[in-house]
């Protein structure tokens, strides 16, 4: 399986081409065996030499529209003071991403929103055939993302375990988290009142993460290359249908209220977070934004507003590439019946 090297690199070309038209989806949203196993058998590294090369999707309209909205929206001293990070990815065509960021790289407290790396470790271990995600364990999970329960992130962490958990934010497959780089994402206490047993080794955090992390998180899951595309459609499955009507969901409910929306939020004092990806006419994009500022989730609510007119505002690609998969939910058995209709 190929790992996080490729992410949003200048793919060979050959390769994508070769690839390109194989690719076929089932009905229900589940990506084919034969995809699978292409994915699972291809090793497509990357060329560009940069570690996240992410950053070589940088797009300078992009870049000045989400800078001159945070300017309208009275944010700019917020972002000049290291106190407002956001990133914006389009990813219409999933091969070409558009990527735009303010304070993209700076570590922030993130409250709840890094249980989304609980979500990947769960998964990442049940592929590995160390934890059994039955019925219970799906539940939970869906708790842990839809109404964000500590209860639920301590016990799957506790599942998980903790350094194992690290492990795979750290690892070469996906280094979600580079302790000596940015940093990233980080879990390192107990969703509770139990002290910090592992705090992130650049800022000092106990629930960090950067917003281009982050980004990198849904980009990775929205084309399959978290765990399997399998499990990518499970967890996109557990993203949905957030409980927590505010920030994120309550702009895009003013908006676009048809929107698609896969999202983990976090707040704490005066710590506010989301992110999200979203669907809706013919885009898709991924939100991300950090906040240290009472007003944070006030300012959430206007930002994803914003970064939505700035996606909807760039034409459609006219030939957008087949030769990257884009992962839909799974789909409902029973259990994911009862987690779609968890509150």
């Amino acid at each position: 399986m190929p790992g996080a090297e490729w992410d949003l690199c200048g793919l060979c070309q050959a390769q994508w081409s070769e690839m390109s038209g194989k690719i076929r989806y089932l009905s229900g949203g589940v990506l084919a065996a034969s995809l699978f196993l292409m994915l699972a058998a291809t090793s497509v590294l990357a060329s560009s030499g940069s570690e996240f090369a992410l950053l070589n999707s940088r797009d300078s309209v992009l870049q000045h529209g989400l800078e001159e909205r945070i300017r309208e929206l009275g944010l700019n001293k917020a972002k000049q003071e290291g106190r407002l990070a956001a990133c914006l990815v389009d990813v219409t065509d999933p091969a070409h991403p558009r990527l735009a960021m303010v304070n993209g790289e700076r570590m922030m407290y993130a409250a709840s929103l890094p249980k989304i790396a609980i979500l990947l470790a769960a998964f990442e271990k049940a592929d590995q055939g160390g934890l059994s995600l039955g019925q219970a364990e799906r539940l939970s999970l869906a708790r842990m993302i839809r109404r964000s329960s500590n209860t639920d992130a301590t016990a799957m962490l506790a599942k998980v375990g903790r350094d194992y958990l690290i492990d795979v934010l750290e690892s070469e497959r996906y280094r979600l988290y580079d302790p000596a780089g940015h940093g990233g994402l980080w879990v390192g206490k107990e969703y509770g009142k139990a002290a910090a047993y592992r705090r992130d080794p650049l800022a000092g955090l106990s629930h960090g993460a950067t917003a281009f992390q982050v980004a990198r998180f849904y980009y990775l899951l929205h084309t399959g290359q978290l765990v399997s595309p399998e499990r990518c459609a499970e967890m996109k499955t557990l993203l949905a249908n957030s409980a927590l009507n505010h920030k994120f969901v309550a702009g895009l409910r003013k908006t676009c209220p048809t929107a698609r929306v896969y999202r983990k939020s976090g707040s704490w004092s005066v710590y506010h977070s989301d992110s999200a990806l979203v669907e809706h006419d013919g885009r898709t994009y991924i939100a991300v934004a950090l906040t240290a500022d009472p007003d944070g989730s006030r300012w959430l609510e206007q930002l994803i507003t914003a970064m939505d007119e700035l996606v909807m505002s760039n034409p459609l690609p006219e030939h957008p590439s087949e030769s990257m998969p884009q992962i839909a939910e799974a789909p409902k058995d029973r259990t994911e019946r009862e987690i779609m209709v968890l509150p």
